[in-house]
């Protein structure tokens, strides 16, 4: 049974179910071969989808003909797109000279212009993997790959789920803990914090947590890290809380590649319905790496005009890196605060063109309570209002309150694997 809907204890109702993350689609190399500029402008466009962060693609021009004089003397990639305006009674014949010249264990997606029904049954026969009917979006090509190397026999994978300030000092941290503590106990789903900022980071002491590792030994681990190892590093806070923290000690930097994380992070998607990001409030290659593949974006803010400017320019970077994607999320915190000056609520995220998932207000004895203690909010004050606000954004980057659009065009067809040589 999957884990976003595990089975009912004695001890506890069952958990509520979320929507499952975007599955990325491994390293693989894709060559399409195009007869139209506008059919090659389509398939290059899907290569923005953070889905295909791994993916190397080229595309070039000649068709199915072109496919088959490239591969007479070149080894083929993982996966062929080949755009065909033949007949339904040629496209076949067509398949078949590619077939030839191509490994068995190479896939192939045929973009054609005719919807007919023989063509469709001929195509399986001869073992075509995708066949899609032209005009079409590129988001029903990203929809055929991840198909056919994403998602084959995975189980559904835990949501990812980014919190990044739009200045230091604008609570992130706090807003990224809180909502992982509302997660867990609002919808009993296991829950998983990862504080990304390895010099300064709160999660252990937000928590009163002191463990001996955590996510620096699983990066410092390059390739060794394992599933195993990674269980291991993670602390229980509390119940379906779990915590990789940072180390928060300055004898060494930290400096990382673009995809020093991503290993960890798919890892964690594995095992856990939730993963939180406490995302440091800096700007480097794995930041914009990260923010650019996590299914959620929260941007936590103050309601000035520093902050306003900030979130501004996250939220403008983050739409450009997420072009398929929906707009960021925004949340403002220690809104009311007395006697300063402040940004309304609704022109602050008009301003922002984001999401305005909430606004928790300015309570200085009650967070820092929170704090001095090692406890979340609900911990302190179980009844207070500023928990609703909590559980709102929980449900909201989780999925529960929003609907999302499923369902693929009825001109994408699944069909087999592809290029099974006729005897």
């Amino acid at each position: 049974m999957s884990f976003l809907s595990p089975e009912k204890t004695k001890s506890e109702e069952a958990a509520a179910e979320i929507s499952a993350g975007a599955r990325l689609i491994p390293r693989i190399t894709i060559q399409a071969f195009c007869e139209h500029s506008q059919t090659a402008q389509l398939v290059e466009s899907a290569i923005h989808d953070r889905r295909m962060s791994k993916v190397a693609l080229t595309t070039h021009n000649g068709g199915i003909e072109g496919a088959v004089e490239t591969y007479k003397s070149n080894p083929t990639p993982n996966l062929i797109i080949v755009e065909t305006a033949l007949s339904p009674s040629e496209i076949p014949l067509a398949l078949e000279r590619l077939a030839e010249v191509c490994d068995a264990s190479t896939r192939l997606i045929v973009l054609g212009h005719v919807n007919d029904v023989p063509l469709y049954r001929e195509l399986i026969r001869s073992g075509v993997s995708e066949y899609v009917v032209l005009p079409a979006t590129s988001a029903q090509i990203v929809s055929a790959i991840t198909d056919l190397f994403a998602a084959e026999g995975g189980a559904p994978i835990g949501r990812t789920i980014g919190f990044v300030s739009a200045k230091g000092g604008a609570g992130g941290s706090t807003v990224a803990h809180n909502v992982a503590w509302a997660v867990a106990t609002a919808l009993r789903q296991d829950s998983l914090i990862l504080d990304m900022d390895l010099a300064f980071g709160t999660a252990g002491l937000n928590f009163n947590q002191d463990p001996p590792h955590g996510l620096a030994d699983a990066v410092l681990a390059n390739q060794k890290v394992d599933q195993t190892m990674l269980d291991r590093l993670m602390s229980k806070a509390a119940n379906h809380i779990n915590l990789l923290t940072a180390p928060v000690t300055l004898d060494r930097t930290f400096d990382f590649e673009e995809r020093e994380f991503e290993q960890i992070i798919e890892m964690s998607q594995n095992t856990m319905p939730v993963v939180v990001l406490d995302i440091p409030h800096a700007w480097n290659a794995w930041i914009r790496h990260t923010l650019a593949t996590v299914d959620e974006v929260v941007i936590v803010a103050e309601p000035d005009l520093a902050n306003l400017r900030n979130a501004k320019n996250l939220a403008d970077t983050i739409k450009a890196l997420r072009p398929t994607e929906a707009m960021p999320n925004l949340v403002l915190n220690k809104v009311g605060m007395p006697r300063r000056p402040e940004i309304s609520s609704a022109e602050f995220a008009a301003s922002v063109e984001c999401q305005l998932l909430g606004a928790i207000p300015f309570d200085a004895a009650l967070f820092g309570t929170a704090a001095n203690n090692g406890q979340m909010i609900a911990e302190v004050a179980a009844n207070n209002k500023i928990n609703d606000i909590y559980r709102a954004i929980g449900m909201q980057v989780t999925g529960r309150q929003v609907s999302h659009a499923g369902g693929k065009s009825s001109s994408l067809m699944k069909l087999p694997s592809f290029l099974k040589k006729r005897a």
